[in-house]
């Protein structure tokens, strides 16, 4: 799989959504991620209008989804995403309908093993669960407060490695990462690199970073890509590991 760049717009005003993905994508920008916080403020319209602007642009819908995982990926799928998240969580049947359902709308899913306490059985569960995906995220609270409380921050890269040779589909590091090191996870054979909150969004206001984004998000760009394809899908099968 190439080396892919998406920004997550956590935001929650929808214009300044509209003019950042406006911004990102002709820095070169491939996929855009409908965040979560835009979701919440905006629901379904939020997508629903980046698809409108962008038709051919790939859409991820981070809508976090642990219950009723048919209808909410639906819902996304008419609205115009080409990509769902699950969370590694929620039941394995609402995994499994949402799978489903993107199955039936064209829609990949994506499954997110933020806080699983074995991230690499989560992860090889929800590809046979059908995921197209694996997201390993540490989240934005854990990482504020333990950073308030000067305690260990954990890092998506800890176990990266260990989690891309686990599956045979693509996976993505996300969670307090740096530019660089955003930038360097193709070298552990994860492609998907994820930029957001705080790369290109102010994480505690939820608004778009200050300064050059657009020369920013280019270099970004430049930098991922250079990494080109990357193998997925050569150490394990879900045969193995069923």
């Amino acid at each position: 799989m190439q080396a892919t760049v998406q920004l997550s717009l956590d935001l929650i005003v929808l214009n300044e959504a509209l003019s950042t993905a406006d911004l990102a994508l002709r820095a070169g920008i491939d996929w855009i991620e409908a965040g979560t916080p835009l979701i919440l403020a905006e629901g379904a319209r939020g997508v629903r209008e980046l698809r409108a602007r962008h038709p051919l642009v790939p859409i991820v819908a981070d809508l976090k989804i642990m219950d009723g995982g048919g209808l909410e990926t639906e819902l996304m799928a008419k609205a115009g995403a080409s990509m769902v998240v699950v969370m590694g969580q929620a039941h394995s049947e609402t995994v499994e309908l949402v799978v489903k359902a993107g199955r039936n709308f064209g829609v990949k899913v994506m499954g997110d093993i933020m806080a699983m306490p074995d991230p690499l059985e989560a992860a090889r569960r929800l590809e046979d669960l059908g995921c197209d995906f694996i997201v390993h995220h540490i989240g934005y609270d854990i990482r504020t407060l333990r950073r308030e409380r000067g305690q260990p921050v954990p890092s998506p890269l800890n176990r990266l490695r260990e989690i891309v040779q686990a599956v045979s589909i693509p996976v993505q590091a996300v969670g307090g990462l740096t530019i660089e090191q955003a930038i360097d996870t193709p070298r552990y054979g994860a492609p998907l690199v994820v930029i957001g909150a705080p790369l290109a969004i102010d994480a505690h206001s939820f608004r778009s970073a200050s300064g050059d984004l657009e020369a920013t998000l280019r270099l970004i760009c430049d930098k991922v890509h250079a990494h080109g394809d990357i193998p997925i899908g050569q150490t394990h099968t879900n045969k193995e590991h069923a």
